[in-house]
């Protein structure tokens, strides 16, 4: 399949939420289902349709639930995936399970090889579901964007035998328009409120490729004149609402929690353009994995997360309990989400949508801090690629230079050094494997284990894995607008066509 068959088929999109019987509102994200399968059956999961209250006004969306209604799916490490994924929507669809290791015929990419799934038809999907982990799964195509994504949560002997509450938190952004519309708008087809922002969310301040912090003045921190960087875009569109476990903060979700407990928090940003740090206010964390990895411990309270990507992060409530807010800012704006962790009995008050700053913008300073608790074995690189990744904001067309070539052998060592030429940030996905950041910006790392990795504007991350999971397997910005346009590329194992 070549990169045209691979855009029509994004092109699935959600202008036309049909009338099928609605899916009930998601409010909360169950951990309570059982993850063994009756009798060797699989587990069922449908797509259909759902309406949710945003900011007053109903929403038709999608939807990703097990026959109860619960969200998404939870599963025991080590066991096999089995489910039986059904459509209950008048359109083709297909859902990636993000994070997982599937055999290439399972990835969920349309055409790439599995054809769309039909409306009405079910497919059956076995596969070993591999170790514990944040993940979650989404559709491939523009209905990710009204919404198709769910939890995905992998849960080792060790989560169940924690004295620790979980928490599961899906950001979305939410547009009222539909994913075409959005996309029309962004190549300069239409205009309007809701499209894209141009140099309204632009940094006032920016990281520099070390991480630290300098206002723009005069020059920018990588040394290039100000007129440069004033093409720098943070915010593509302007949505209608961010949310939270479906709520925006006009409602949040409101969870309850023991004074003195333990919380682990998992978050995912499923979002399909906006990037977020993770505010959890008067209450220390400890990030502990990230994409589902491992990590060891950062104490903070402030935790960038991009789109694709998954934060475990464990807090310790106050004896005394209270209300505490856990906020997901917008990158650059002060549009916020977020959730309210309360003990019994406790004074919730409500939280502004917007803030009084706006949210901090992305760079690699966690990054270069993160150490993998299970890093890759150490060994030579047999094979290295140099991408590039390039885009005109104008013409609103995205792409990897260098990608034609990613042809590797089973069993190789493989290293992707990647640089970001353009004035976007990009958060980078790797199908069908995991692997480990190497070099940030030309410094060694013995980074995080990871399956999507942010590239701010001007940087370069340096990616090893192993090739052990024969396909051709997309290696793509999931910004979905940039993956619409063109930034998407192929690693392909030597013999399959």
């Amino acid at each position: 399949m070549n990169r045209r068959d691979f855009l029509n088929g994004l092109m699935v999109g959600a202008a036309a939420l049909g009338t099928s019987a609605a899916l009930r509102p998601v409010r909360a994200f169950s951990q309570d289902a059982r993850s063994t399968s009756a009798q060797g059956a699989p587990r069922s999961l449908s797509v259909g349709y759902r309406t949710i209250d945003v900011r007053g006004k109903s929403a038709r969306v999608f939807g990703l639930v097990q026959p109860d209604g619960s969200s998404g799916l939870t599963l025991d490490a080590g066991t096999e995936f089995d489910v039986a994924l059904s459509s209950a929507v008048d359109q083709p669809t297909l859902i990636h399970w993000h994070g997982l290791t599937p055999p290439w015929a399972a990835d969920g990419v349309p055409d790439n090889p599995a054809a769309l799934l039909k409306p009405s038809e079910t497919r059956r999907y076995t596969f070993p579901v591999g170790a514990g982990g944040t993940h979650w799964m989404h559709a491939h195509t523009l209905q990710e964007q009204n919404l198709l994504a769910a939890p995905l949560i992998v849960r080792t002997a060790e989560d169940r035998a924690r004295d620790e509450q979980e928490v599961v938190i899906l950001l979305h952004d939410f547009s009222f328009k539909s994913p075409e519309e959005l996309l029309e708008g962004l190549k300069g087809v239409s205009a309007g409120h809701g499209m894209r922002s141009g140099h309204q969310g632009m940094m006032q301040t920016m990281k520099t490729m070390q991480g630290h912090q300098m206002p723009m003045t005069g020059m920018s921190t990588m040394g290039m004149p100000m007129a440069a960087t004033s093409a720098m875009d943070l915010n593509d569109i302007e949505y209608d609402a961010y949310l939270a476990n479906d709520r925006t903060l006009d409602g949040p979700d409101v969870v309850r929690v023991e004074k003195g407990g333990q919380v682990r928090l998992r978050i995912i940003n499923g979002a399909t353009a906006t990037a977020f740090t993770i505010d959890t206010g008067s209450l220390s964390a400890e990030l502990v994995a990230v994409d589902g990895q491992g990590v060891q411990p950062v104490t903070g309270t402030s935790f960038p997360v991009s789109m694709g990507q998954r934060l475990d992060i464990r807090i310790s409530i106050p004896k005394n309990g209270g209300a505490f807010p856990v906020l997901a800012l917008r990158e650059g704006a002060v549009e916020r989400t977020g959730i309210i962790l309360a003990t019994a009995g406790a004074d919730i008050r409500r939280i502004a949508v917007d803030g009084e700053a706006r949210g901090p913008v992305l760079g690699l300073d966690l990054e270069q801090r993160l150490h993998p608790v299970i890093p890759l074995a150490a060994r030579a690189a047999d094979r290295r690629f140099e991408l590039s990744l390039t885009g005109d904001m104008a013409a609103y067309t995205w792409g990897i230079d260098g990608a034609d070539g990613l042809v590797v052998k089973r069993g190789e060592r493989i290293e992707v050094v990647i640089s970001n030429t353009s004035m976007m940030a990009h958060p980078m996905h790797l199908h069908g494997h995991h692997f480990q950041v190497r070099a940030v910006n030309g410094a060694p790392v013995a980074g995080a284990v990871r399956d999507t990795v942010l590239l701010p504007p001007m940087a370069s991350v340096v990616l090893a894995f192993d090739a052990d999971n024969p396909g051709r397997w997309p290696l793509h910005c999931h910004h979905l607008y940039h993956m619409a346009t063109g930034m998407m590329a192929y690693v392909t194992y030597d013999g399959i066509g």
